[in-house]
C-alpha cells in the first residue's frame, strides 16, 4: 500500500475505510507484519489506537476461562495486541518488545498428565509516542533511525527471539515517516503496508479529550406498513449495573441500587492497555509506579482533574488508590489483597460513570482495574458480579461514540461476559445476581439482532428474559420483575416479525399487562404510558392475523388511554409518536370491509385528527429525533383526507370538498420535498398527486384542476403533466 499525502474534503469516509483496512491487517495475526500508521492529529491518533486495542486485544472467550469441553485450565487474561509508548530515553521498539515478552511471557495452556500444554500466540504491537521525538535532542532522533535501520537482520535472526514473532505496527506523523523513507531504508523496504489517515496536526502537548454522551433508549422498530411507521421509543428498561460493595470486602456480596439504563466499555489488557490521550508529562509524575503499568497510570492521572468526590468510604482520589496499589506490590502482599485494591479503583470509576461521567478514559480505567482484580484472585466470589459490570461495560462501548461501527463485536464480548458469569452463578443460592445477568444477556441479545441472525438473537433474548423472571417474582422485587415483563414484551414482539406472529404477539400483550400491574399511572405514569403504546402497537400487528376490527379497537383504545399520560407538555416526541399510530389505527379500521359506511366517515375523521396533531407537534420540536417517518405521515394524512371525499358515501358541499382535497394535496407536496433521495418512495408520492389533482378534475371540474396545478411547484409541472 503506497503513502497517500493528499488532504481527503471527506475526511469520516476515509478515515473509516483506513481503519477497517488497518483492523483487517492486524486481525489476520500474521508474523512478521511491519505496519505504519501515518496520522497527525493526535486525538485523532488516540481514538484509534484504544479501537485497535480494545477490538483486538482480547478474544474474550480466552480471557478468564477456557470452554467446558476444553482440557486448558483458566489463565490470566493475554492480549493478542499490546499498546507501548516509545521509550523516548531509549527508543529502540524492538527492546521494548522483548523487555515486554521477558516481563509477560505467553502463558502455556492445555497441558495435563499426557501432554505439556502450548504456549499462548506471541501478541502483535503497537507502538506510539514517535511523535515526541521532535522534542528530543538530535542524537535522540538519530538513535531511533539508527534502530530501525537494523530491523532488517532482525527479521533474518533465528526464531527463537520472540521479538521477530511478532508483528509490528508504528504510528508516525508524516515528518517522521519521510524521515524512515529517507534514513532508514532498511525498515522501508521491511515494511508490510502503510495507512494514512487524514487530519490536522496537533501540538505533541497534553490534550484534552472531548467525552462524548449518549442515548440510552432503544428503538421499539415496528416497521414500515404501506408508508406508514408505528414506532415508539423504548429504553432498556432494567439494564442492571448495579454498584459494587463499596468497602470491597470480598466475602460480602455487593448491593444493588436503583436499576440503571447505562451503557459503554471495552475490555482492555490488565498489562498493556491502549493509549488514548497524549501526556508527554506524565514520566515525571508516573516514576514512583514501577509496579503498575504507565498506561494505567496515565490513564488515571488524565483524568484525575475531573473526579468528583463522594461521601463515605469512596471520598477518595484515584492517585492515593494507585500508591496503594504500588505499596502493595512493593511489599509483596497476596493475591488477594491486590485483587482488592484494584477492584476499589474500578469501584471509583464506575461510580463516575453511574453519575454520567461516561468517557472513554473513565470507562477504560473501570475494565482494566476489574480485569487486573479478577487476574489477583479468580476464586473470589465477586467474580461472577464483575463479570457481569465487564459484559455491561463491552455492552455501553458499543452505545458510546465513536465505538457504534464495531458493535456488533462489543456486544459479542459482552455476551460472552454475562455466560462466563452464569456458568459461575447457582440461581438457587444467588437468585438476585443470577436473574440480573439474565436481564442483562436479554438485551444484549436484542441489540445484537440488529446485526445479525434476528430470529435466533430475538428467541435468545425471550429465553433469558424468561429465566430471570424465574428468580426475579414480584412478590420480592415488583418493580424490577415489571421492568423485565417489558423487556421480555418487546422481545417478543420482536420475535413476531419472524416467526408465529399471533402467537407472539399474544405473549407480548400478556408480559406487558404483567408490567402494568406494577407500573400503574399513579407510581409510574410515564413507564404506563410507554407500555400502554407498546399494547397498542402489539395488537394493531395482530390485527393483521385474526379478528382485524376487534384487535384494531383494542389498540385505539391502548393508544387513547397512552395519550393520557404522553401529552405535549411532558413527552412531546413521545406523544407526537403515539398520535401518529393512532391515527394509522383509525385509517385501517375505517378500511375494514365489515365497518359500517357512517362509521368510516367517523373514522377517517379521527384518523385525520390524529395525524394532524402528530404533525404539529413534530414540527414544533424543531429538529428533535422522531421514532417515526414525519414524510410518511403527511402521506397518510393527505392519504385521509382523499378516501374522506372520494368515497361514495361523503356527503360535504363543494367547499368542504375543496378544503380537504387542497390539504391532500399539499401533504403530499410536503412529503415530496424530503423524499427526493428516495426514488420509489418519491415516484409512489408523485402517483399520489397525481391521483389527487384528477380528483380536482372530477369532483370540483376543470377549474378545480387549474387551482391545482397553482399550487405545484413549476419544477414539478413536467413530471405530472403528463401523467394526468
Amino acid at each position: 500500500m503506497s503513502v497517500n499525502d493528499t488532504t481527503h474534503p471527506d475526511n469520516f469516509t476515509w478515515n473509516k475505510q483506513v481503519y477497517h483496512r488497518l483492523k483487517l491487517a492486524l486481525g489476520l495475526g500474521l508474523r512478521r507484519q511491519m505496519f505504519l500508521a501515518v496520522c497527525d492529529d493526535l486525538n485523532l491518533r488516540n481514538q484509534v489506537a484504544a479501537r485497535l486495542h480494545s477490538t483486538l486485544a482480547y478474544p474474550v472467550g480466552q480471557v478468564l476461562y477456557q470452554p467446558a469441553n476444553s482440557l486448558e485450565t483458566s489463565t490470566p487474561a493475554y492480549p493478542r495486541l499490546v499498546t507501548l509508548r516509545l521509550n523516548l530515553s531509549d527508543p529502540n521498539p524492538i527492546a521494548q518488545i522483548n523487555q515486554w515478552l521477558t516481563n509477560y511471557p505467553p502463558p502455556i495452556v492445555g497441558g495435563s498428565k499426557d501432554t505439556p500444554g502450548r504456549p499462548l500466540p506471541i501478541p502483535a504491537f503497537q507502538i506510539v509516542g514517535t511523535e515526541q521525538l521532535t522534542r528530543q535532542p538530535v542524537a535522540t532522533q538519530r538513535l531511533f533511525l539508527h534502530y530501525l535501520r537494523l530491523t532488517e537482520q532482525h527479521l533474518s535472526a533465528p526464531e527463537s527471539n520472540y521479538s521477530l514473532e511478532s508483528s509490528l505496527l508504528l504510528w508516525v506523523p508524516r515528518p517522521w515517516l519521510h524521515a524512515i523513507q529517507q534514513s532508514a531504508p532498511q525498515f522501508w523496504r521491511c515494511r508490510t503496508g502503510v495507512f494514512t489517515f487524514a487530519g490536522e496536526p496537533t501540538p505533541t502537548t497534553k490534550t484534552k479529550g472531548s467525552p462524548e454522551r449518549f442515548s440510552s433508549s432503544r428503538v421499539l422498530d415496528t416497521g414500515s406498513l404501506e408508508q406508514t411507521i408505528l414506532d415508539d421509543t423504548t429504553p432498556p428498561d432494567d439494564f442492571d449495573f448495579p454498584l459494587a460493595d463499596k468497602s470491597t470486602h470480598r466475602s460480602h456480596k455487593p448491593q444493588e441500587p436503583a436499576p440503571k439504563s447505562e451503557e459503554m466499555a471495552v475490555s482492555v489488557s490488565p498489562e498493556e492497555p491502549p493509549q488514548v490521550k497524549d501526556i508527554s508529562s506524565a514520566a515525571t509524575a508516573t516514576s514512583g509506579l514501577s509496579h503498575i503499568t504507565q498506561e494505567l497510570t496515565e490513564l488515571v492521572l488524565a483524568t484525575a482533574g475531573t473526579f468528583t468526590i463522594q461521601n463515605g468510604e469512596m471520598e477518595l482520589a484515584p492517585q492515593q488508590v494507585l500508591a496503594e496499589i504500588e505499596n502493595l506490590h512493593q511489599q509483596k502482599a497476596p493475591a488477594e489483597s491486590l485483587a482488592i485494591a484494584y477492584q476499589k479503583l474500578g469501584n471509583l470509576y464506575r461510580l463516575q460513570i453511574e453519575q454520567g461521567h461516561t468517557n472513554l478514559e473513565n470507562l477504560m480505567v473501570a475494565i482494566i482495574a476489574y480485569q487486573e482484580a479478577i487476574t489477583y484472585d479468580e476464586a473470589s466470589p465477586q467474580v461472577p458480579d464483575v463479570l457481569n459490570d465487564l459484559g455491561t461495560l463491552y455492552w455501553m462501548l458499543y452505545r458510546t461514540p465513536p465505538n457504534s461501527e464495531e458493535g456488533q463485536s462489543y456486544i459479542e464480548q459482552g455476551i460472552e461476559f454475562y455466560q462466563l458469569a452464569l456458568k459461575l452463578i447457582s440461581p438457587e443460592t444467588h437468585a438476585d445476581t443470577y436473574a440480573r445477568v439474565q436481564n442483562n444477556l436479554g438485551t444484549a441479545y436484542g441489540d445484537l439482532a440488529r446485526f445479525s441472525n434476528p430470529a435466533e438473537n430475538w428467541q435468545q433474548a425471550v429465553a433469558a428474559y424468561g429465566e430471570a423472571l424465574r428468580y426475579r417474582t414480584a412478590e420480592m422485587e415488583p418493580l424490577k420483575f415489571a421492568a423485565c415483563q417489558n423487556n421480555l414484551g418487546t422481545a417478543y414482539w420482536h420475535l413476531a416479525q419472524y416467526n408465529l406472529p399471533a402467537v407472539h404477539l399474544k405473549r407480548a400483550i400478556a408480559a406487558y399487562g404483567f408490567a402494568l400491574v406494577h407500573y400503574t399511572p399513579k407510581t409510574e405514569p410515564l413507564k404506563y404510558g410507554m407500555i400502554k403504546n407498546n399494547i397498542g402497537t402489539a395488537y394493531w400487528n395482530l390485527a393483521q392475523y385474526e379478528q382485524p376490527s376487534e384487535n384494531l379497537l383494542l389498540a385505539i383504545e391502548a393508544y387513547s388511554e397512552a395519550l393520557k399520560f404522553r401529552t405535549p407538555t411532558n413527552q412531546a416526541a413521545a406523544c407526537s409518536a403515539t398520535q401518529n399510530n393512532l391515527g394509522t389505527a383509525y385509517w385501517h379500521l375505517a378500511n375494514q370491509a365489515q365497518t359500517p359506511k357512517e362509521e368510516k366517515y367517523k373514522y377517517l375523521q379521527m384518523c385525520i385528527s390524529a395525524y394532524q396533531e402528530a404533525l404539529g407537534l413534530a414540527h414544533s420540536l424543531n429538529g428533535m429525533p422522531l421514532s417515526f417517518d414525519l414524510f410518511a405521515t403527511h402521506n397518510n394524512l393527505g392519504l385521509a383526507h382523499y378516501q374522506l371525499v372520494t368515497d361514495a358515501y361523503y356527503e360535504g358541499e363543494k367547499s368542504e370538498r375543496s378544503q380537504h382535497l387542497e390539504a391532500a394535496l399539499e401533504n403530499h407536496l410536503q412529503a415530496l420535498n424530503g423524499m427526493s433521495k428516495q426514488p420509489e418512495t418519491y415516484q409512489t408520492t408523485l402517483a399520489y398527486i397525481v391521483k389527487a389533482i384528477r380528483a380536482f378534475h372530477n369532483e370540483l371540474g376543470i377549474q378545480g384542476q387549474n387551482v391545482a396545478l397553482s399550487k405545484v411547484p413549476g419544477a414539478l409541472l413536467p413530471e405530472i403533466l403528463p401523467k394526468l
